[in-house]
């Protein structure tokens, strides 16, 4: 058995029981037999330890004498040892007062010693100077340039040593004045040498040079050879009289640079310690003094272009992949290396660094010509619907375009341009759409409505769902535009996001202030033109968006404006659809105030009783020709009840609707109710003004008036809509007699009931 688990310190006696009994899988009727056994086996483990410990302590009692008798030696070593050390201690502090002065005085000698031998050195290098500027002259004349090398050398080291001499400044001029006689001299030889591609002398040179500080000397010399050949083929390609474009002649130039890039880094590698900045200078100074000069080529070759921004594109995508190329054959390993190289990606993007800072105006330009070409023009009124249907894609094709365009041309670090462009782009949009719905609306007629003879209503239900069709494309502009909007933000996140630091991430793309880092220099596309001038504030700006984009967790909203422009849209569409219906039930109510009906007495003089019961009445045809008009909206307003055009509900969520009832939107399944009630509800409101403004009833046209109320409230309570308060208060108003009205003045407001009392007796009693 496992007795192991007795020393753990959670040991578990409950549990070690259970496992004891789990590994035997008897019968029940054994089960107090292996009882048994375990604790027989539990008595026998436990006599043992009680063995096994009184082994141990009867050893460790035989020892403990022999462990005393050690621990009083080592007690009797250790205080031999603290006098011995005292008796050291009293020793060296009685040697150091014995000889503390003269220690002091040793060094104190030594110091002279150092002087004076320092004093002899610099007489002996004085005299060195003296005797090496004697025979300087016979050493010149010997053209001999390692012996001259080493001569200068041998005065350039004695003269570190006279420092301090007075005539320290002539003998530095004078000993400049023999390093130009020794360059002079080796000129012509250099530049053979580096013209000639001569490893040999090159390495003897570089000696020479670096020993009389003279490197940057050799250098420039190194740089004018090459580069006035590489200027001479840059003349040969503009020069030449070939039909080619400017795309043509970089494209062919940069091809050279990049052969002669791999033969100059491979043979400067064995020539100079560090061959990369050599040749980078190289390029830094022959692409600053092409004639005639990129930037002046391009900005001729742009200005005769129709689509500047393309022809841009072609020339930044040149660029990237000079560079690039220049990158892969490169192999950058010090610090030292990555700036020179960066401030070669700096001098190769110098032409178009103008251009770039010009994108929002370029774009904008470009937006506004693709909008231009949108044709608006129609036949008929009904055709505005299919106009504005057809624009929203090729609208947000060409927003698309721009996107990819600032991607290509500026690696997205012209968003803030590429935004301010967009929002210019649709703000012009916008204008059109809600020109083109204010023609559609004048040109219906909708405002200057008039009945048909016989007061007909017109019935424009072809020009209403051409309305709705209006509306439904406002739903599909509500909902692009917040895609695009989405999309925007994410790929400038994701395109010029290493370009601005987040809060934990080591700042990519050098600035003038910091140091440049192989992430940085090492990508073609990793030159952040924005940051070219500290006092400017494009890059504050850039950081502030992507900085809200990054807050904003991909809901960040970078046209603002957009969303209140297509609202506004919506809003306007959602009116000319509810005028359409509206405005032929307002039309019927306009010349309710003038009918004579309101001034008959119903046949009194003919000795008819007048005091007829309400329900002897039939509503009159211009409330019932209402009625019917509203009966036959739930079939015009079906398209309202579809649940799988996700545009048109969109639209009609997001717009606003004359004489609207929050609360009863809030609670119904479709649409087409909200629309329903708001058409009743402004029929209502509009038949009570219409109504108020009559200047007299008698009591029949009171009861005749009564009759029409009725009608209506039968009418909008069929369609499930409740009935006006002020109408109902007005037909409870009529359905009583003028005293009764007088002397019980019913719960109701002010105005309607002043209104109805002068209409029923000519004044207030």
């Amino acid at each position: 058995m496992d007795f192991s688990k007795f020393s753990n310190d959670d040991f578990d006696v409950k549990e070690w029981v259970n496992a004891a009994f789990k590994a035997h899988q008897d019968s029940p009727e054994n089960k107090d037999a292996q009882a048994a056994t375990l604790v027989m086996k539990l008595q026998l483990y436990i006599q043992e330890v009680n063995n096994s410990i009184e082994e141990i302590s009867l050893g460790a009692l035989q020892n403990l004498p022999r462990v005393m008798r050690d621990t009083d030696a080592v007690k009797q070593e250790a205080l031999f040892l603290k006098e011995q050390m005292m008796i050291v201690r009293e020793d060296i502090k009685k040697v150091e007062q014995e000889t503390g002065e003269s220690m002091k005085k040793l060094v104190e000698l030594e110091d002279v010693k150092t002087k004076m031998e320092e004093t002899s050195k610099a007489l002996q290098e004085a005299d060195n100077w003296t005797t090496l500027s004697a025979d300087v002259e016979d050493v010149f004349l010997s053209q001999d340039s390692n012996t001259i090398s080493a001569k200068l050398i041998a005065m350039q080291n004695s003269l570190k040593m006279l420092i301090h001499y007075p005539e320290y400044t002539e003998r530095c001029q004078h000993l400049e004045v023999l390093k130009n006689r020794l360059e002079a001299m080796l000129s012509t030889q250099v530049i053979s040498t580096f013209n000639n591609h001569n490893l040999e002398s090159a390495q003897r040179f570089v000696k020479i040079f670096k020993d009389i500080d003279r490197l940057d000397q050799l250098f420039n010399y190194y740089h004018k050879c090459h580069r006035t050949s590489l200027l001479k083929r840059w003349r040969d390609i503009v020069e030449d009289e070939d039909d080619r474009t400017l795309v043509e002649w970089i494209t062919e130039f940069y091809d050279i640079l990049l052969n002669t890039w791999q033969t100059e880094a491979g043979w400067c590698s064995s020539v100079f310690e560090h061959p990369v900045p050599v040749v980078c200078e190289l390029f830094i100074k022959t692409l600053s003094s092409l004639e005639p000069s990129l930037p002046s080529l391009i900005s001729t070759h742009l200005e005769d272009q129709d689509v500047q921004l393309e022809s841009l594109i072609k020339l930044r995508s040149i660029t990237i992949h000079f560079i690039r190329n220049l990158q892969g054959v490169t192999d950058l390993k010090t610090d030292f290396e990555i700036s020179k190289f960066y401030n070669l990606i700096t001098v190769i993007h110098r032409p178009l660094v103008s251009w770039l800072l010009s994108y929002r105006q370029l774009e904008e330009v470009q937006l506004l010509r693709d909008l231009d070409a949108i044709s608006w023009v129609r036949k008929e009124v009904l055709d505005c619907a299919h106009v504005i249907a057809a624009s929203v894609g090729k609208v947000f094709n060409i927003a698309s375009g721009s996107l990819e365009r600032c991607i290509q041309l500026t690696d997205g670090l012209a968003a803030c341009g590429l935004v301010s462009a967009l929002s210019a782009f649709f703000k012009a949009y916008i204008r059109d759409l809600m020109r083109v719905i204010e023609n559609m609306r004048a040109a219906s007629g909708i405002d200057s409505i008039s009945l048909l003879p016989g007061g007909e209503l017109k019935e424009e239900w072809t020009l209403f769902q051409h309305s709705l069709r209006i509306i439904q494309t406002c739903g599909e502009l509500i909902l692009k535009s917040r895609e695009f909007d989405s999309i925007l933000g994410e790929r400038i996140l994701n395109e010029a996001g290493k370009y601005c630091p987040a809060p934990s991430v080591t700042e990519m793309g050098p600035s003038p202030t910091t140091t440049v880092t192989s992430s940085s220099a090492g990508t073609g596309t990793g030159y952040n033109y924005l940051r070219r001038d500290p006092s400017t504030n494009d890059y504050q700006l850039f950081t502030e968006l992507i900085t809200a984009l990054r807050a904003g967790g991909g809901g960040a909203v970078l046209l603002c404006d957009l969303a209140d422009s297509v609202n506004r849209v919506n809003e306007q569409a959602h009116r000319l659809s509810f005028d359409i219906v509206f405005n032929q039930l307002k039309a019927q109510l306009e010349h309710l105030p003038q009918m004579e009906v309101w001034n008959s007495s119903g046949g009194n003089d003919s000795g008819i009783n007048t005091d007829l019961p309400t329900f002897s009445l039939s509503p009159m045809e211009y409330i019932t020709k209402i009625g019917q008009y509203l009966m036959t909206l739930p079939q015009q307003l079906e398209p309202f009840s579809a649940t799988d055009n996700i545009n048109l509900e969109t639209a009609l969520l997001a717009g606003k609707l004359p004489f609207p009832d929050d609360q009863v939107l809030q609670e119904m399944e479709h649409m087409a109710e909200y629309w329903l009630g708001c058409i009743a509800r402004g029929c209502m409101q509009t038949y009570v003004e219409a109504i108020l403004k009559i200047p007299q009833l008698t009591d029949h046209s009171s009861r005749q008036l009564c009759t029409d109320i009725g009608y209506l409230h039968n009418v909008v309570d069929a369609l499930g809509i409740p009935a006006s308060e002020s109408l109902v208060h007005i037909e409870n108003m009529l359905s009583v007699t003028l005293k009764q009205l007088q002397d019980d003045r019913p719960d109701c407001p002010q105005r309607l009931y002043l209104a109805i009392i002068k209409m029923r007796s000519g004044s207030v009693k």
